[in-house]
């Protein structure tokens, strides 16, 4: 396994870290609470034996039990060779006495004295204010001091200046999370803010790698361009090494649902030189690139410009999990995805208020009922079908 220095800290992390949502389970869903502990616990506790030591949770993920299942896992001398993330679910709270009785509540979950990285779940211009107002910076820093909380982060969901916002409206993060991939360069915080959090000695993990695993399974048009440009390794493979290829990256975080997803992806970070694609590899790069580019629907840039929503819907992101779902013809994890994060467009009233700001004049008040049915628990929408998969 090969490590990064963390940023500005004393430590050094495996480039390659678990991400804890997609854990195995029972009926083989991801959104579930019945996770399969005997399977999940082999594999976390295989990963650990590998080299592995950054593992990140959240207080959602799998309907609250994630963090459990993560506890369980440490036993027996594993929690002292790791480091724990995870996450204040901000889309719940809305005091500072939330964001202490919540803390208190994933410590006992994880059956820890300690978190060793706590981040501000999906932080971006409406939750950033509502830490502000709420004055919840002085509570993290309060139970940094009794010892629950060793660094301070965030997660990332929206665009470059609230993300240039964030990280310059405090001097203590110690590290950031930030959706990173072949496809993200210039998407929310993209090339440009992954740089800048590096430049203030932040350690910075990415978040979807493989785009939700999308980019595990590539569609026909892109499985036959790599054929053609000669690459004989898998799309995955490609992914990560083009993350890896960035040195401002700390560590990558995979959700690896399986041990065989596991073991391929450790043999990826084993074997990965840390050094730029080829001229060969990164024309293949931005190929692929333009052709999921071109399956997407809907020409939504995220900019933002169409927020605050009257019933706080998060637009671009909604839009992207749909756009997702055409482009990757891969629906289940945007439906995941869309559950975990909103699973509110069909409360959109139609008051044409963002459509009224939206630069690309996207008819977003028809686009909401639609992806309501097409992502949500209801009634499914037909969801069309872009050229072969």
């Amino acid at each position: 396994m090969q490590y990064r220095k963390f940023g500005k800290l004393d430590w050094r992390a495996s480039i390659l870290g678990y991400g804890c949502m997609r854990l195995p389970t029972d009926e083989g869903d991801p959104n579930s609470g019945n996770i399969t502990e005997v399977e999940a616990i082999k594999i976390i506790q295989h990963a650990i034996d590998s080299g592995m030591n950054y593992f990140d949770s959240a207080y959602r993920y799998h309907s609250g039990r994630s963090e459990i299942v993560l506890g369980k896992a440490l036993k027996g001398g594993y929690r002292e060779k790791v480091r724990i993330a995870t996450k204040a679910p901000m889309m719940m709270i809305r005091t500072a006495e939330d964001y202490d009785r919540i803390l208190d509540e994933q410590l006992k979950k994880l059956d820890v004295s300690h978190i060793d990285f706590y981040l501000f779940h999906g932080l971006g211009k409406a939750l950033w204010r509502l830490v502000l107002e709420q004055d919840i910076l002085s509570r993290a820093e309060a139970a940094q001091k009794a010892g629950k909380i060793g660094h301070l982060g965030f997660s990332f969901h929206d665009n470059y200046d609230a993300f240039e916002t964030i990280i310059n409206g405090y001097d203590k993060w110690d590290m950031c999370m930030i959706q990173y991939s072949l496809m993200d360069e210039e998407n929310q915080a993209g090339t440009k803010g992954l740089k800048l959090a590096a430049s203030k000695g932040l350690g910075v993990v990415v978040m979807e790698p493989l785009r939700g695993g999308k980019l595990g399974n590539p569609i026909k048009e892109v499985s036959v361009l790599m054929k053609e440009h000669g690459y004989d390794g898998t799309l995955a493979e490609l992914a990560f090494r083009w993350v890896w290829s960035h040195p401002e990256v700390t560590v990558a975080t995979s959700g690896m649902t399986t041990m065989s997803h596991l073991q391929e992806n450790i043999a990826t970070a084993c074997n990965t030189a840390p050094e730029p694609l080829s001229k060969k590899e990164m024309e293949l790069v931005k190929s692929i690139e333009a052709i999921y580019k071109r399956r997407s629907e809907i020409p939504c840039t995220y900019c933002g410009y169409c927020l605050p929503c009257p019933q706080f819907i998060p637009i671009p992101r909604v839009l992207d999990f749909y756009n997702e779902g055409i482009a990757y013809n891969y629906f289940e994890e945007s439906k995941r995805v869309y559950a975990i994060f909103c699973g509110n467009a069909d409360t959109c009233v139609k008051c044409g208020e963002c459509e009224k700001k939206c630069p690309q004049n996207i008819p977003i008040s028809e686009w909401m009922p639609k992806i309501g049915k097409a992502l949500g628990k209801g009634e499914e929408a037909p969801i069309p079908k872009i050229g072969e998969a």
